[in-house]
């Protein structure tokens, strides 16, 4: 069902936390009730709003009466009006500057692109810490008005907002700690490396889903430019060679990396991914969500030497070398094939004839019995089949249930079956 349009933001606000639709109970955490005075609205004593307000997908264009979202909304500190249709920055001020302590805002899928956020109006957002503008195809210009105006901003979001350059902002930020930019078109290292000038605290940075094809930086270099950085995510990115990889270990505090979906990993196995990502980046210790323990490391390493041992020279990366000088050469591990013998060559004796046969461990007497039928010359309702474990010292076992499966005797090479006919 459509939205209903041109609603404001009070209005939405009454509609959804009203006794009816949001009712008061008394306890800790369960809301904020304002009491009626002479000169407020007589809506007042009726709605117990919540320190949470979530407004999304309500079709808001405008905030309303100011008074009355200052008299409702003291308490709020986060405030969700994603996916409405607020495209005017001053309406959005006159509701960000009545919720003196907002802290946490998300204005993801307005069409806010349609106007210029001006520095007056940026600084009503003034207490923000956290700022949601995913799909709202804000200008680099909006989120530099931003940055100066939010001295206490901590996290960003600037998914789906079709961005392909990154416009430095004429001042750094130093309070934020993570930027979500994630389903971008951020190709070129050199965009990416702006955020590092624009974010010198940033502690996590989240590119998924850019087709970032390398890293285009000296070790130096990486390490300046994001000195904090505890954590990055380049999922679906469009890494393709080891040393975009080995450049990670230039963050001098990096711990976490989340590097799935990209093209250097696609012809590995699952295991070999996991284990030569863990032995090149030595510092992590969480890769693709998962704890790295102490053991896994180890073995990871040893596989490292093991998996590049058979190189030639040129083509050994060099924490190869640093691994062997850590644990010695090693020697290749034995291939031991741990499946379940399918078959097995064994002696059928029928009177004074001997055959080497291989017979199928998976059928069952009753099917060995027709395998044989031309080999000895009997039915199969006339035959008797007894086997003879070489190393059994109890003589000759009857084979008497047509059902029994032969890998259930433990049949092995070597092993005898005597046939013998029925009595009549």
């Amino acid at each position: 069902m459509d939205q209903p349009s041109g609603r404001s933001f009070m209005q939405v606000l009454c509609e959804k936390y009203s006794p009816e639709n949001f009712p008061y109970r008394r306890g800790p955490g369960m809301g904020v009730h304002v009491p009626a005075t002479p000169q407020g609205s007589p809506m007042k004593d009726r709605l117990n709003l919540p320190s949470v307000l979530v407004l999304n997908s309500c079709g808001i264009t405008c905030a309303g009466d100011e008074n009355e979202i200052a008299a409702f909304c003291a308490h709020v500190s986060e405030l969700d009006l994603s996916d409405n249709k607020l495209e005017d920055w001053h309406e959005v001020s006159k509701i960000v500057s009545n919720v003196p302590h907002l802290e946490f805002l998300n204005l993801s899928s307005n069409p806010l692109s349609l106007s210029v956020l001006e520095r007056r109006c940026a600084g009503s957002f003034a207490g923000v810490r956290k700022l949601v503008l995913n799909n709202s195809k804000a200008s680099w210009e909006t989120v530099h008005t931003i940055l100066q105006e939010l001295p206490d901003l901590e996290e960003l979001f600037l998914c789906l907002n079709d961005y392909e350059t990154v416009s430095c902002s004429p001042v750094c930020c130093q309070s934020l700690k993570l930027l979500h930019i994630t389903d971008n078109n951020l190709q070129d290292w050199t965009e990416i490396r702006k955020l590092g000038i624009m974010f010198p605290s940033l502690d996590t940075l989240i590119l998924a889903n850019n087709n970032l094809t390398t890293i285009e930086e000296s070790e130096d270099s990486l390490a300046r430019l994001f000195p904090n950085l505890r954590s990055i995510n380049l999922h679906k990115s469009g890494l393709h060679c080891w040393e975009d990889i080995d450049k990670l270990n230039s963050f001098p505090k990096l711990e976490e990396v989340k590097l799935l979906g990209i093209p250097l990993l696609q012809s590995y196995t699952t295991e070999e991914r996991r284990k030569l990502l863990i032995a090149r980046l030595p510092s992590i210790v969480k890769l693709n969500g998962s704890i790295i323990a102490d053991g896994e490391r180890e073995d990871s390493e040893r596989f490292f030497i093991r998996y590049y041992m058979e190189f030639p020279e040129e083509e050994v990366p060099f924490r190869y070398h640093e691994l062997v000088t850590k644990y010695g050469k090693l020697e290749p591990l034995a291939v031991v094939d741990l499946r379940p013998q399918s078959s097995v060559k064994v002696e059928v004796h029928f009177q004074d004839k001997v055959e080497e046969m291989s017979i199928r461990l998976d059928q069952t007497v009753a099917e060995l019995k027709k395998h044989l039928k031309t080999v000895v010359q009997l039915s199969t309702s006339n035959m008797l089949l007894f086997y003879l474990d070489q190393e059994a010292p109890f003589g000759p076992e009857e084979m008497k249930y047509s059902s029994r499966a032969l890998h259930s005797y433990g049949i092995r090479d070597g092993d005898k079956i005597y046939v013998e006919p029925r009595m009549k």
